[in-house]
């Protein structure tokens, strides 16, 4: 009978430690002055066994004195700090995008004020015998509309068009020898529709659909091989049924310190916070997260902070 006892304690002890992996903490007094809608939280336990350290902001969408927004470095790449000095020190600023670095652009897409900035690399070129082959996909994004709801999609965008198209339900990558396609030929893969948002950022893969653990890295073709597993400093931002904007940043590439994340270990963390949607931003050296221009985490190169080519902000005023 002890036994049971002792085995049914253990089970019960096992089953609350996998309901709640990680303890939050809010730290909201480390990065005043925060208006009532923002707040921070930092945990430092561990992940699967190995020593973490992760932060997220909690923005509510509904307070009209926030203002959710993005900046670009028009060819050029800054640091978040730059960021921050240059647009009159905002409340927070975030790493977004991937790029390339060799014309600093964006490889994702990002809306200011309504308008397209940075568009969508929809082609990638195939290699060795299938250099004439080529892979075309839709990545992801997150968009915040005039009516300061959020939502994550699949998109599709056009240099040559005004607005984003955008799915809400995942597309498979196609492949053929092709590099030119019209608007016509690759919206007829899925149903698009105008992505009506006034601010937006793209990234991927997508880590949570209708509050579950969906990583769709396969149909986005992010990440290669087994890299889906490698733990790396981590961004990512999602949103929850109430209507909090969830940014996060998991700290990485510190042996013993901070061991960073893989994409299902970060989706699992937005999930347990509440997230119904979220994806993955541009990690790894990138990934940085000011709050009042303090940082939270410690970026991992050993510069210190990664010039990037778009950050996404929130200011504080009153409306």
């Amino acid at each position: 009978m002890q036994l049971f006892k002792t085995i049914v304690i253990l089970f019960l002890l096992c089953s609350t430690t996998l309901s709640a992996q990680w303890t939050w903490k809010n730290v909201d007094s480390l990065y005043q002055p925060l208006p009532k809608g923002i707040h921070v939280y930092m945990t430092n336990d561990l992940i699967e066994g190995k020593p973490s350290i992760a932060y997220y902001v909690s923005a509510d969408l509904k307070d009209k004195s926030l203002d959710f927004t993005t900046q670009l470095g028009y060819g050029k790449r800054l640091t978040p700090t730059q960021y921050f000095e240059q647009e009159q020190k905002p409340l927070l600023v975030m790493n977004t995008t991937f790029f390339e670095f060799v014309h600093n652009s964006n490889q994702n897409m990002v809306i200011k004020d309504g308008k397209l900035q940075a568009y969508q690399v929809h082609t990638i070129a195939g290699k060795g015998k299938d250099t004439l082959t080529h892979r075309h996909s839709f990545g992801s994004a997150i968009g915040i509309s005039a009516r300061r709801k959020a939502d994550v999609a699949w998109l599709y965008t056009d240099s040559a068009d005004v607005n984003a198209y955008a799915s809400q339900k995942v597309i498979n990558s196609f492949k053929d020898s092709v590099i030119n396609h019209t608007k016509k030929e690759m919206l007829r893969v899925a149903s698009f529709k105008k992505w009506k948002v006034t601010t937006a950022v793209g990234g991927g893969p997508v880590l949570l659909q209708d509050g579950q653990v969906h990583v769709t890295n396969n149909e986005e073709l992010k990440f290669t091989g087994k890299a889906i597993n490698d733990k790396h400093p981590r961004t990512a931002m999602g949103y929850t049924a109430d209507g909090k904007l969830v940014l996060m940043v998991i700290e990485g590439r510190f042996p013993g310190k901070a061991e960073g994340a893989t994409l299902t270990q970060e989706a699992q963390m937005l999930k347990e916070i509440g997230c119904i949607e979220a994806l993955n931003l541009d990690g790894g050296g990138s990934s940085c997260l000011l709050i009042n221009g303090k940082q939270t985490i410690t970026p991992s190169d050993k510069e210190g902070q990664r010039a990037v080519p778009a950050v996404f902000i929130i200011k504080a005023g009153s409306h």
